[in-house]
């Protein structure tokens, strides 16, 4: 058989809800339900053979409750005939029933018999029914009944085989197998067009995939997409996987609060040593923006999460540190934007799947997103790219007078490319990434020009997004077929109706969000950066750091945060990562640049009159000029 993950939905999850996602081949987050849980449903059999399910009308009810085109039972609805169940007289209560129902809440053919003659049951349903779902024993005794079942199974049968989903959840991922797909021989990893990922599949995409081999039509409200066999099994890289992906969610925030915090340390002992804490303040800050870059490292090693956690750390200051020595300030804002894209552009086109792997990457056991680059770096990037832009155009002497549009021309080619980066379906994959990134450097662009910000300039920077979406329109059917995350959301949705429920989706998991009293304090912090940056952008800057291109940074990446919390359904995630990012680059730049010898230079208290003289002399210096304008 081959072999693959499955995730079993959004979010935290239920048996029950695992089973109603899989049978309708739809899913959406728990909390978008009136009640995060179903009732409990259980199967009575009727005297004809067929089956009736008590709780099944709530269960109905409550997915339309629900934005999105909820319908519980669509599988079995779909098969003619309907679907059969195959169970365990007095075993502990199953629930794999749930798959066989049909809209109404009806089995066809219920056979309720001894563990030891359930391949047999199962085999006398598949003459009469299409659709066959069994729940087998715990155990041994399952292992065994699944062996005589696909040593039964005829050719052109397919037969899923899943893990049970455990009481309270262990992780949102489960095994499953598969035998009688299409597409390969030999033991493969399962993959689908959900999850872009080999070895990974998700709850929603069961229905679709056996219609497919049924040769039925999927219906419009599934939005699950057929599984596929993929590159050759190997077991053990798989459990790997497997192990990796169940501890990303639990280490993400001590990461981040652990370099954050050797931050602060460092600053402190530099202080202490030296009586000046500026140099460590530009070295944490550039720290702080190598985080996606280091958090690939311990994703391709899978160390233990004490090791895991040094690693970022010691990682992000080596090359904070390596990076100020070669290039240094304000060119060092270059590096970690550079290598970054490089890198996850290589892994996306090696399918090395590390950005999977990574505490930085999408996250798949949460069931939100698979593939491309997750919600929380998007903005990020796009204040990292700014930064490097700036940081590059400062280290250019005369640049800005020999070409006067030459900063604008380059914020919109850095633009572009990382549109086309967080655009295309093999490497980004995704929508909200290019309209913020278009209108978040189509901002900077703006700023830097000659002149002031015109309504021309304004109406250009409002319309830049529909630009956004026309480049990844050519970017999916050049590099996916069509088949991109655009194109497959939104451009190929059936109606109206279903393109307003992914709005309305979207607009819900972000506002629900703020419930959490972290996030609503992390959001009142941003949104009093960013008045303070609209209002004074100058004293956020400080003189003389707040030349336009720094200002451009500033306001463009406000707008990448803003823009990614309106069409994200992350939504205020992706202000609070702007803002984090954003205040890196303000504490990179504000710690001014290094004196020669690695230090910064203060004037003596006792020497006030040849500190300022030494002040004067150093703004006045033309290559510093050359930097800051």
């Amino acid at each position: 058989m081959s072999l693959g993950i499955v995730s079993a939905t959004q979010g935290p999850y239920s048996p029950g809800q695992f089973l109603l996602d899989a049978g309708q081949g739809a899913r959406v987050a728990g909390s978008l339900y009136a009640r995060p849980v179903p009732g409990e449903i259980t199967l009575a059999p009727s005297g004809l053979g067929s089956g009736v399910l008590h709780g099944w009308h709530s269960a109905r009810t409550r997915a339309e409750s629900a934005p999105g085109q909820l319908e519980p039972g669509l599988l079995a609805q779909s098969v003619p005939g309907g679907g059969a169940y195959a169970g365990i007289a007095g075993a502990p209560a199953r629930d794999g029933f749930l798959l066989a129902a049909s809209r109404d809440g009806r089995i066809s053919a219920v056979s309720l018999g001894s563990a030891a003659s359930l391949p047999v049951r199962v085999g006398e349903l598949l003459g009469t029914h299409r659709l066959v779902v069994a729940d087998l024993s715990d155990g041994t005794p399952g292992t065994a009944q699944l062996s005589r079942l696909l040593a039964a199974r005829r050719a052109g049968e397919l037969l899923i085989a899943l893990q049970r989903v455990p009481t309270g959840g262990d992780g949102e991922l489960l095994w499953a197998a598969a035998a009688g797909l299409s597409g390969g021989g030999g033991q493969r990893e399962l993959t689908s067009p959900s999850t872009r990922e080999q070895g990974l599949i998700a709850a929603s995409d069961l229905a679709p995939t056996i219609l497919v081999h049924l040769g039925l039509p999927i219906p419009a409200a599934m939005f699950g997409r057929p599984i596929s066999l993929g590159r050759p099994l190997d077991a053990g890289a798989l459990a790997e996987l497997m192990r990796r992906l169940r501890v990303i969610a639990a280490r993400r925030l001590p990461a981040l609060a652990l370099l954050l915090g050797a931050w602060a340390l460092l600053a402190l002992a530099a202080l202490a040593l030296r009586g000046s804490a500026r140099g460590a303040i530009r070295l944490g800050a550039l720290s702080v923006l190598f985080a996606p870059l280091a958090c690939l490292l311990p994703a391709a090693l899978e160390p233990s999460a004490p090791v895991e956690y040094a690693t970022i750390v010691l990682v992000c200051l080596a090359l904070a540190a390596l990076s100020d020595r070669l290039l240094g300030w304000p060119g060092a804002m270059c590096a970690p934007a550079l290598a970054t894209l490089a890198a996850l552009t290589a892994d996306a086109l090696a399918g090395t799947q590390l950005l999977m792997r990574s505490l930085l990457g999408p996250d798949p056991a949460g069931g939100a997103r698979f593939y491309g680059i997750g919600n929380e770096l998007k903005s990020a990037l796009a204040v990292m790219v700014l930064a490097g832009v700036a940081g590059a155009l400062a280290v250019r002497r005369g640049h800005s007078r020999s070409s006067p549009l030459g900063p604008a021309a380059c914020f919109l080619a850095a633009g572009s490319v990382l549109a086309i980066i967080e655009g295309s379906a093999r490497v980004g994959a995704g929508v909200g990434g290019v309209l913020l990134v278009s209108f978040a450097f189509a901002l900077a662009a703006a700023l830097v020009a000659p002149g002031a910000l015109t309504r021309r300039r304004a109406l250009t920077v409002l319309l830049s997004p529909l630009a956004g979406l026309a480049l990844l329109v050519a970017v999916d059917l050049l590099s996916a077929h069509g088949e991109g995350h655009f194109t497959g959301t939104v451009l190929d949705a059936h109606s109206a109706a279903q393109l307003r429920e992914v709005i309305v989706r979207r607009y819900t998991v972000a506002w629900q969000s703020l419930r959490a009293p972290a996030m609503a304090v992390a959001i009142g912090a941003c949104l009093l950066f960013a008045l303070v940056c609209v209002l004074a952008p100058g004293r956020v800057l400080a003189p003389p750091h707040d030349g336009r291109p720094w200002r451009a940074v500033l306001l463009g990446g406000l707008a990448a945060g803003a823009v990614g919390a309106l069409v994200e359904d992350s939504g205020p995630l992706l202000l609070v990562s702007a803002v984090l990012a954003l205040a890196c680059v303000v504490g990179y730049l504000r710690s001014g640049p290094p004196a020669p010898g690695g230090r910064a230079a203060a004037p003596h208290p006792g020497r006030r009159r040849i500190g300022r003289r030494a002040a004067s002399a150093r703004a006045s210096n033309t290559e510093l000029h050359d930097l800051l304008v």
